[in-house]
């Protein structure tokens, strides 16, 4: 009897010493695992993407001779691949992983070149769980921007073409929508920019440039800068609409709307598409974008009447390729469009959520045909335009005769001077012009 009750007792013992390390909470912290690891390479930097089942207290610093970039995880364990990098990247050239201290994980990148890093965690979404973003910049990128303006004066001296800025949505860690079939919006957009780019490039007074030339995510307020420093006179954003109710088809063009959307389908699209920032990524702890973005809106209703013409225009030629899902030009508060100085549209090519649809985009000959009409859309709207001279041209001028076609808005763009500073000038009350009229041109 007395022997049963020994091994009673001892069994109690166990089983409590089990609960107490199950629950214990450093054990229950290293659930915590990594799951998966992407990178993502864009021309400017490289984008390493770990996946997680949770937050994650991590330290990120960079070490030399030679170069390596070390990534300290505490309370998780390696469950992933590692990736394998192509031999001509730039940056990037071997990842390897090691347990610490039985429960953290360091894992360690060699570079081929010195970086600049930074690092931010995402929480989960529809497409990916909680994400730990690292960026990596070229440490010469950073150490000066005068090649930038050196860069901006000799474009401006010999740019003599419309300079037209094509922004393929979406991108690397954002896929955008996906269809039934499985295809994302990131590879048709892009597919059909690169083919609208080479269209525009084959005209004689027109120059296109590729806000993305790859799959790697760009910020939507940074799609809009890259779009300025190329000096662009258009901006042309495309993307591949999605609903919940497959039958939903069709083209439509948006301009940007300050004052509220024109459907409810309108806003929900914007709402959607400008949350592509906590999908894609972006650290908020830079406060020079926050200020750079309320100074964009403050400024940015002097180019929305061209870019309301140039929307009409690109709207009636998607009519010939079927059916639209809007027939007038619709508005929302799209941020892609908010750039204060050069016109800008927003063209759903079709709906990528209803399958007919689908098939039409995954098909290049298809993606030609609307590369095409866009392209006949911006024309039409450039034939009423005048062709940008160089600024020694525009400042030799010190008068202008209003002309057919003509916005305020447009000659003061034309001129690089403020819309203010022309109205002021000329003694306008406001930005109503007549065929004819000669205005005065700021220096």
């Amino acid at each position: 009897m007395r022997r049963n009750t020994q091994n009673t007792g001892l069994w109690w013992l166990m089983a409590g010493l089990v609960l107490l390390l199950t629950s214990s909470p450093v054990l229950a912290a290293t659930k915590n695992k990594l799951e998966s690891l992407r990178f993502w390479t864009a021309p400017d930097h490289s984008r390493l993407v770990l996946g997680i089942t949770s937050t994650v207290e991590h330290k990120v610093f960079a070490l030399d001779n030679p170069p390596r970039l070390v990534v300290d995880l505490k309370n998780i364990r390696f469950a992933a691949n590692l990736p394998v990098f192509p031999n001509d990247h730039k940056v990037l050239s071997l990842m390897r992983q090691a347990p610490r201290n039985k429960r953290d994980l360091r894992i360690v990148l060699d570079l081929k070149t010195p970086v600049n890093v930074k690092s931010f965690q995402l929480k989960p979404n529809a497409d990916y769980g909680q994400r730990l973003v690292i960026d990596l910049y070229p440490a010469k990128n950073k150490s000066s921007s005068q090649p930038v303006a050196l860069k901006k004066v000799t474009h401006l001296s010999k740019n003599k073409k419309w300079v037209v800025a094509i922004d393929a949505g979406h991108g690397g860690e954002d896929p955008g929508a996906k269809g039934y079939r499985g295809t994302r919006e990131k590879v048709v957009v892009l597919a059909i920019a690169k083919k609208l780019a080479v269209l525009i490039n084959k005209q004689p007074n027109m120059k296109a440039y590729l806000v993305r030339s790859g799959d790697y995510y760009i910020g939507l307020r940074k799609r809009m800068e890259k779009a300025r420093r190329a000096k662009a006179d258009l901006f042309v954003s495309i993307h591949a609409d999605a609903f919940k109710d497959e039958r939903a088809r069709g083209s439509s063009v948006y301009v940007l709307s300050n004052r509220g959307a024109s459907s409810e389908a309108a806003r929900w699209l914007a709402s959607s598409e400008n949350a592509a920032d906590l999908v894609g990524g972006v650290s908020l702890d830079d406060k020079d974008d926050v200020l750079a973005s309320v100074l964009l809106d403050l400024s940015q209703s002097a180019t929305e009447d061209a870019s309301a013409r140039m929307a009409t225009e690109v709207l009636k030629n998607l009519k010939g390729l079927g059916h639209m899902h809007k027939k007038q030009v619709q508005r929302a508060g799209f941020m892609v469009l908010k750039s204060p100085d050069i016109p800008s549209i927003l063209v759903e090519t079709a709906f990528i959520s209803n399958r007919k649809e689908e098939a039409k985009l995954r098909r290049p000959s298809h993606q030609l045909k609307v590369a095409k009409a866009i392209l006949n859309g911006v024309k039409s709207y450039l034939s009423t335009q005048h062709l940008p001279s160089t600024p020694l041209k525009q400042r030799a001028k010190s008068s202008y005769k209003i002309k057919k076609g003509d916005t305020l808005s447009a000659i003061a763009k034309r001129y690089r001077v403020s819309l203010n500073s022309l109205k002021k000038l000329n003694a306008m009350r406001n930005s109503k012009i007549r065929i004819g009229q000669i205005i005065r041109i700021p220096s």
